[in-house]
């Protein structure tokens, strides 16, 4: 129903609309998390770690392994990558979409203009030429009354908000995922130095059996043997070769690059980064804090919340003002006359009065939404709580496996050789050397694989506590406008 109203009425319409009266729907308050005191499984005497009162910046923690390589490929990442471009789209149309809303706060005016010229028939009119000429400002303003367009601004601010959380999330997984990857190229590179090394061995100890073989010490069983145990170390080689290809690809990728553009600078081998002495961790409330994922989980639920707002105020009437001003002539030159003005104005209202439970049913369907929201955020906050402790936990295991690994293999190494001296001297069987071989090869590489089993614990552990961002950075105006 539209209805013509006085002046004085449109002045009462557009005063309400400018208090906004009425705000429906819930109001949003931000919870704190339930974070424990501390971590459970924070063992100090069994792995490095130790509390802090509070926490250090995790900012660039990959500089705490001093690799510069390393740092060299996260901060390229950090300019390249694709998954952080799209991250940063999506943080712009989110900007973009919060002023679409904000719009919707304010009235929109358009303008026109437009000339015509008619001639008329002199058979079925006077035949006479006509111009007309017209311009003008037209305006319309729905007003607020309900708070259905404040709702939707905060929804906007808060989806805003999800997407900074997000991109601030990126770049955690993103500084984690090149680490990870690294580490798992020097790891290969060093498994490959440890078979390599045992092939050489193995080949000299098939020399020698065949030299004891030729001399009728041993029967050619002994030679057989040995050869096999060389061609099963060297048939690893390729399977270890293959999966450090598909490392150095996978680091191509998260730096924006085509398969094979780092390699020449992966090539040269390299040791594994080393885990710091000491790791400083704060309290569990420290690390809700710092976890980008947290803050967009929390920033969802707002956003959901302020919809059910929304949807509460489709439910009431709306009002709209509009009106126009302009000049009308049938010269050009007659446009700028006081007597070529017009005006109008119109006051409308509109309101739902039967959609079968339509407008009912949306109210409920975002409330379910928002309670997802709200369980989606309650499981973040425990998976970074987890993430943390099963971080602290791989820690301090690994270091007691590769303690326990290191004395393996230097006792294996001595028996190796012991075996092959007594071997040469005659004093043992040949299958004593074939047993300290493969012993040896597989504490060499099971020791290997723990030390970087424990780099890749503590960078998880950094992942876990939010590292890779810093809130100050976040903070400076120029960073966001440049997002």
């Amino acid at each position: 129903m539209n209805a013509p109203l006085t002046f004085s009425a449109l002045l009462a319409l557009a005063g309400l609309g400018l208090t906004g009266c009425v705000t429906v729907g819930p109001d949003y308050t931000p919870a704190a998390p339930d974070a424990p005191a501390g971590w459970s499984r924070l063992d100090t005497s069994a792995q490095p770690v130790v509390r802090a009162e509070t926490p250090g910046d995790l900012g660039q923690w990959w500089q705490t392994l001093d690799d510069p390589l390393l740092s060299g490929l996260v901060a390229e990442a950090q300019q390249a990558s694709p998954d952080l471009r799209s991250a940063q789209a999506r943080l712009r149309e989110a900007r973009g979409r919060r002023t679409v809303a904000a719009a919707g706060r304010l009235p929109s005016v358009t303008a026109s203009g437009s000339a015509s010229r008619t001639e008329s028939s002199e058979e079925s009119g006077s035949g006479t030429t006509r111009n007309f000429y017209s311009a003008g400002l037209d305006a319309s303003w729905e007003l607020d009354v309900f708070g259905g367009v404040r709702r939707g601004v905060e929804a906007a601010e808060a989806d805003l908000d999800t997407s900074r959380a997000n991109l601030d999330a990126t770049r955690v997984s993103l500084a984690a995922e090149v680490a990870l990857n690294y580490v798992e190229v020097r790891a290969l590179q060093t498994r490959l130095g440890i078979a390599r090394a045992n092939l050489a061995s193995q080949s000299e100890t098939l020399q020698l059996t065949d030299w004891r073989a030729q001399a009728g010490l041993v029967s050619s069983q002994d030679v057989e043997q040995a050869r096999s145990n060389r061609e099963q170390t060297r048939a690893q080689i390729p399977t270890l070769e293959t999966s450090l290809a598909e490392a150095e690809h996978r680091l191509d990728l998260l730096l924006g690059k085509a398969p094979g553009a780092l390699h020449a600078r992966l090539a040269p081998p390299g040791t594994l980064p080393v885990v710091p002495p000491q790791i400083a961790v704060g309290i569990p409330a420290d690390t809700l804090r710092q976890r980008p994922d947290v803050r967009a989980a929390e920033r969802k639920l707002a956003a959901e919340t302020a919809r059910v707002g929304v949807a509460e105020a489709a439910r009431y009437p709306s009002f709209k003002l509009s009106g126009s001003i302009g000049l009308e002539a049938l010269t050009l030159g007659a446009l700028g006359n006081g007597g070529a003005a017009t005006s109008s104005l119109l006051a409308g209202i509109t309101g739902p009065v039967f959609n079968a439970g339509r407008l009912r049913a949306q109210v409920e369907i975002q409330d379910a939404v928002r309670e997802q929201a709200q369980v989606a955020y309650e499981q973040a906050v425990l998976t970074a709580l987890q993430d943390v402790e099963n971080a602290l936990v791989a820690l301090a295991r690994n270091r007691e496996r590769e303690q326990a690994l290191s004395s393996a293999v230097d006792s294996a190494r001595n028996a190796a050789e012991f075996a092959r001296q007594r071997y040469s001297a005659g004093l043992i069987d040949f299958q004593s050397v074939l047993d300290t071989e493969r012993s040896l090869l597989s504490f060499e590489d099971s020791l290997a694989s723990t030390r970087a089993d424990g780099v890749s614990a503590l960078i998880r552990l950094y992942k876990a506590l939010g590292g890779g961002w810093s809130p100050q950075a976040e903070s400076d105006p120029a960073r966001k406008d440049a997002q």
